[in-house]
């Protein structure tokens, strides 16, 4: 048995892990700031842009970065902003071998799955990424591949057309291509052994290695930028002093009136109390208006649209499913979080002891750090059901960034 066939049997694995492949050199690119996964494209570099998108992503753990010997410092200067969260490794003479070294430095950490991903594809989504990690099995690989639309031609020695090449069944693969780790690694280090390094990608080696490979629909924005061309593209399509960024803004409001009871729950944490919030599911009035906010950003209706009351199945349920339900909608039209505040109206519980640990709850249900949150109480200074203690009303604001332009 191998090391990592004895790892996988003796270790319990959880999460997802991802490498991601920068010890190219990119000479089609040039050179004119080093390597194109260094070069700028809207004042930043390539992989910048790249290690955004998967550190943002609420489901992701471990990422590795797999760099050439000489590109420290310039790797340095491009994950400044996620330093703490990386690990980067040496890679080696080829990407397969680059692939392997990341996964080794992976073991400690035993993801359940792992994605790999070119680091000059800064265009990837979120909405990839999940269709990826969705379609990853026990022994099945997963690959985001689009229809190859080109008629395709074979050339002979002499420079001619030799045949056409039938198109059906064809795709161009991208990435992050995602598998269950151990069988990856596995699969890596019996190639290495054997000396086998013709492949040119993760797929091809678990092809060889007998691990099926379901393909997901790619996107045509997640190119990899190969030439120089490529690199002002981008650059122009991130830099254009014309484009105004889809930056919008939904709020929500929601009141639950009390009942008896022995506790409230407020933002996902349960708060000791001799009444409780009357509601359909555990009345978290904070969450529900948070839930409508998200959904007005992208015109996804309500929470009632998502989460009739009507419906028995959500009696009693907590109401971080809502929220987490409205990230993910968000997130599959590339959507990204920046901001969250919730005002909650109240005369009692106080508020200020629990605001710690409801940053925190809300922090894993929308996959955004706690600065970007705010959780603030106020009072109805005694006017109204809530001044006469009778409820809890709260306000939400979210702010998110989609991709794209707002239309003129």
């Amino acid at each position: 048995m191998s090391e990592a066939s004895e790892k996988q049997a003796a270790s319990p694995s959880g999460g997802i892990g991802v490498v991601i492949v920068a010890a190219g050199r990119g000479a089609r690119a040039g050179q004119a700031d080093g390597p194109k996964q260094y070069q700028r494209i809207g004042g930043r570099a390539v992989i910048a842009h790249t290690l955004d998108i998967f550190l943002s992503h609420p489901m992701i753990g471990a990422v590795v970065v797999a760099i050439h010997a000489d590109d420290a410092e310039l790797f340095q200067r491009a994950a400044e902003a996620h330093g703490d969260r990386l690990v980067a490794v040496i890679g080696g003479p080829s990407r397969q071998a680059s692939v392997r070294l990341g996964l080794l430095a992976l073991r400690e950490q035993a993801p359940a799955k792992v994605l790999v991903h070119d680091a000059v594809r800064p265009f990837v989504d979120a909405g990839l990424i999940d269709r990826t990690i969705e379609a990853i099995g026990e022994r099945q690989g997963a690959l985001p591949a689009l229809p190859v639309a080109d008629t395709l031609k074979r050339e002979s020695a002499t420079g001619m057309i030799d045949e056409t090449v039938s198109r059906a069944g064809l795709h161009a693969a991208q990435t992050p291509q995602g598998f269950p780790f151990w069988p990856l690694l596995a699969a890596h280090e019996k190639a290495h052994h054997l000396g086998k390094t013709e492949f040119t990608d993760d797929a091809a080696i678990a092809e060889w290695a007998q691990i099926p490979v379901k393909i997901v629909p790619g996107s045509p924005d997640n190119v990899k930028l190969t030439w120089a061309r490529d690199i002002a593209l981008a650059d122009q399509r991130l830099s254009s002093a014309q484009r105004f960024p889809d930056i919008r803004t939904g709020n929500g409001y929601d009141v639950h009136a009390f009942e008896p009871g022995d506790h409230v729950t407020l933002c996902g944490i349960a708060i000791p109390y001799e009444r409780k919030l009357s509601g359909h599911s555990d009345a978290d009035v904070g969450l529900h208006a948070l839930t409508d906010a998200l959904l007005a950003t992208c015109g996804a209706g309500d929470i009632g649209t998502h989460f009739p009351p009507s419906d028995p199945q959500w009696k009693g349920a907590a109401s971080k499913i809502f929220v987490e339900h409205a990230a993910k909608l968000v997130r599959e039209r590339g959507g990204r979080i920046a901001n969250a505040d919730i005002t909650l109206i109240c005369e009692a519980p106080r508020v200020g002891p629990h605001r710690a640990a409801m940053t925190q709850a809300l922090s894993a249900m929308l996959g955004i750090a706690g600065e970007r949150i705010s959780i603030k109480a106020t009072t109805n200074e005694k006017l109204g059901f809530v001044g006469r203690g009778e409820g809890i009303a709260a306000i939400a604001t979210a702010s998110v960034v989609y991709p794209g332009d707002v239309p003129a």
